[in-house]
């Protein structure tokens, strides 16, 4: 039997290890259930048609195996838009400097359909996507950007549990206000949009604020003594994200994964000019010329997707070697080349255990 034990949270999920694992590729979370791990399915970039025969088909491949889902529903978004009209409505300035940057790096047009060439953020896609989480077999539903009271008690009341991704008290307090069971408390180091607060301190506050609720520790963990650093500050698992982007399921443009495996720690930053808001991603020369002194200060959000989402779609369409970029965390630091989610997982239990027998030694 595994040092490497399961916790409360691990048996009422029914997984075996106190491993979470974020991921936008459906690949991935199967792969991760096999191995005894938790996957998260992010919701946030798919094409609204394409979403029910994707859960059914994810659904299948796990033939019962549990699995989460993860929203982002930011607050003040139109109630319903389209991308056309609001790209129309942007500001000339900046719409001239994007216009600029796809000169300067010779981006061509993205021909693939994507989320980030017809979609925008609004409260219609929103309820859409609600209600296809709602009726999946998802054992877990989380919001990383936005607290939607409705959803909450919709999803208690489908048998689903609740979670929060959390940067601060105060985010915590008012997501156990609202009824969520499980806390993933986001550090600072996390891929993705994050807070200002480190793992190793927000998560011992996370959980003293809320000792009657499961914690979930975030942000920059990609080994399995961090893994077990989690499990020795009260947490009752830790939740990955950017380590699966080596991992083959995740299908990485083969230059996106060279930039993650030359990245280190300090080659990601957070950056509002993917999103609109704080967003750590490994940075890129397109990253980087957000930061130069003439470039205009990045919209917000869903104004900012608007503005870039061609050339964000571009890079990864034709896996542009000098621009290609992504949301990614500290964690870089543990991306050593392509490998298989079932490799990391085996890993990560085996550097749980040595640590755990350093501990008791």
């Amino acid at each position: 039997m595994s040092a490497l034990r399961p916790t409360p949270l691990c048996e009422q999920l029914g997984v075996r290890y106190p491993i979470f694992g974020f991921s936008h590729s459906p690949d991935v979370i199967v792969a991760l259930a096999r191995a005894g791990g938790f996957g998260v399915l992010g919701l946030a970039r798919e094409l609204p048609e394409h979403v029910p025969a994707l859960l059914t088909e994810l659904e299948t491949k796990l033939a019962g195996l549990p699995y989460g889902i993860d929203l982002m529903l930011p607050q003040h978004v139109p109630e319903q838009s389209d991308l056309r009209t609001l790209r129309a409505g942007l500001p000339e300035q900046h719409v001239a400097f994007v216009r600029g940057l796809e000169d300067r790096f010779n981006l061509a047009a993205p021909t693939q359909p994507s989320f980030f060439t017809s979609q925008v953020r609004s409260e219609a896609l929103f309820r859409q996507q609600t209600e296809w989480v709602l009726e999946s077999r998802a054992a877990l539903v989380a919001t990383a950007i936005g607290l939607r009271p409705e959803l909450i008690s919709r999803a208690h009341a489908a048998g689903k549990l609740t979670a929060s991704l959390v940067g601060s008290v105060r985010h915590a307090q008012k997501a156990r206000a609202m009824g969520v069971q499980v806390l993933v408390a986001q550090g600072y180091d996390a891929g993705g949009h994050t807070g200002p607060i480190g793992t190793m301190s927000l998560l011992p506050q996370i959980v003293a604020c809320a000792p009657d609720a499961p914690v979930l520790g975030a942000g920059g963990i990609a080994t399995g003594g961090q893994i077990v650093a989690c499990l020795a500050m009260g947490a009752q698992g830790a939740w990955l994200g950017t380590l699966w982007m080596a991992a083959e399921e995740n299908h990485t443009p083969p230059n996106l994964l060279k930039r993650l495996v030359a990245g280190r720690s300090e080659d990601t930053l957070i950056t509002r000019a993917h999103s609109g808001k704080p967003c750590r991603v490994i940075r890129s020369p397109w990253i980087d010329a957000w930061e130069e002194s003439h470039a205009p200060a990045p919209l917000g959000m869903p104004e900012q997707q608007a503005l870039t989402g061609q050339a964000f779609a571009s890079m990864h369409e034709y896996d542009d070697a000098q621009t290609i970029y992504e949301a990614a965390g500290q964690s870089v630091f543990a991306i050593h080349g392509a490998t298989t989610v079932q490799d990391q997982v085996a890993q990560l239990v085996i550097e749980a255990e040595k640590a755990l027998a350093a501990l008791a030694g």
